[in-house]
């Protein structure tokens, strides 16, 4: 594949879409709905606006971070195949203006998240940005095969955001949501590792599977889901959620240990990497599963037509 060097012939094949490609709209729709999580779970009633305006700033802030990360990883996303078409290897947009574009938007929705709810709230997205864009992207993931384990955090503290935004508090309800978040992530994204591990070594990037071998692999996504699902009760068992939560966070606890499983005991060849990536889907459905019942508690709560079933 040849690519074209970033200059200013560049700058005239990007399109806004390629804008939109470097905020990974995919990731950001998930910050958006954790986030949303946070804000809904707060207690009393959230001004529209500021609400609004707040799930603005933190989506434009996880699009920051994600402009940040493919501006500095543009050098290995050109030897993975799966990156290989994102904008600025395929050389539609310069990296100079990636970054530009980066800075500018982080700036603009710490600013709006500060004027719009309060600076607490800013501040901590602000770090959100920060430790994605530099401690995981810069140090943690060319550095360390547990890179995916710490720098979790920052894709765990889009919720905490929310809630701090609607509330000027941190609660346990959102570290709660936030230890759920940052369990998940090293069982699903070691999944796609597994998979993906070719590309990996091709990048130099030292993914577990890659350092510790897919044996080892295997092991910590089941140890890490068998922590992952009982965390996944914990809003139920801390009374923020009702017991019909409950009941869908103990199937969906058991179907992720389930998946696990197989991925433990399927080693060879294609069955384990359908497997793998059957567990990689599933995790995606679990993690929206736990919110979206969240999200549909609360917002029957606020329109005073919650059932017996879901008042926690």
């Amino acid at each position: 594949m040849s690519l074209v060097t970033p200059g200013a012939d560049a700058v005239s094949l990007a399109g806004p879409g390629d804008y939109v490609a470097l905020m990974k709209p995919r990731v950001m729709s998930l910050v958006v709905f954790t986030a949303l999580t946070g804000v809904l779970i707060a207690p009393g009633h959230v001004d529209p606006v500021i609400g609004f305006a707040s799930i603005v700033a933190i989506a434009a802030g996880a699009g920051a971070a994600g402009v940040l990360n493919m501006w500095y990883d543009s050098d290995i996303d050109a030897v993975m195949r799966r990156t290989q078409r994102r904008p600025i290897p395929a050389g539609r947009v310069p990296r100079e203006s990636a970054l530009s574009f980066g800075i500018v938007l982080a700036g603009l929705s710490v600013l709006t998240l500060g004027f719009c709810a309060n600076w607490a709230a800013a501040a901590l997205l602000a770090f959100t940005i920060f430790f994605y864009a530099v401690v995981y992207t810069m140090w943690l993931k060319r550095s360390t095969p547990q890179n995916i384990v710490i720098g979790g955090a920052a894709g765990a503290f889009p919720p905490m955001v929310g809630y701090l935004a609607a509330t000027g508090e941190v609660s346990v309800a959102s570290l709660t949501l936030f230890a759920i978040i940052f369990l998940w992530t090293p069982p699903h994204f070691w999944a796609l590792a597994l998979v993906k591990t070719g590309d990996f070594a091709r990048a130099g990037v030292p993914m577990l599977p890659n350092v510790a071998g897919p044996d080892r692999t295997r092991r910590d996504i089941l140890l890490y889901s068998l922590v992952l699902a009982p965390a996944g009760l914990a809003p139920w068992l801390l009374g923020f959620a009702s017991p019909a939560y409950g009941a869908l966070a103990l199937v969906l606890g058991v179907l992720m240990i389930l998946h696990a499983a197989r991925v433990y005991l399927a080693r060879e060849g294609d069955l384990a990497n359908r497997t793998a990536m059957r567990m990689f889907g599933f995790s995606i459905l679990y993690l929206f599963l736990l919110f979206a019942m969240l999200v549909v508690e609360r917002l029957c709560a606020i329109a005073g037509v919650a059932p017996a079933w879901l008042t926690p």
